[in-house]
């Protein structure tokens, strides 16, 4: 099975629609869950990395990290 790559700060978009109505979510942590915050109401989920790679539709916008 092919996997994702997704990263920290990246914009996803969910199989889903969050109930506020919008399908846009921020990875803000990464370890073995991952946690998603909506982009729409700010509300944050938790949830394993198994489950968020299969449940994740595509990257939006992928984050640049910066070299400082």
């Amino acid at each position: 099975m092919l996997e994702k790559e997704f990263g920290l700060k990246d914009i996803v978009e969910m199989k889903k629609q969050h109930p506020c109505g919008t399908n846009r979510w921020k990875i803000i942590r990464m370890g073995m869950d991952v946690r998603i915050k909506c982009e729409g109401c700010e509300h944050s989920v938790l949830i394993p990395r198994k489950e968020f790679s299969r449940k994740m539709k595509k990257i939006l916008v992928k984050h640049e990290e910066s070299d400082e």
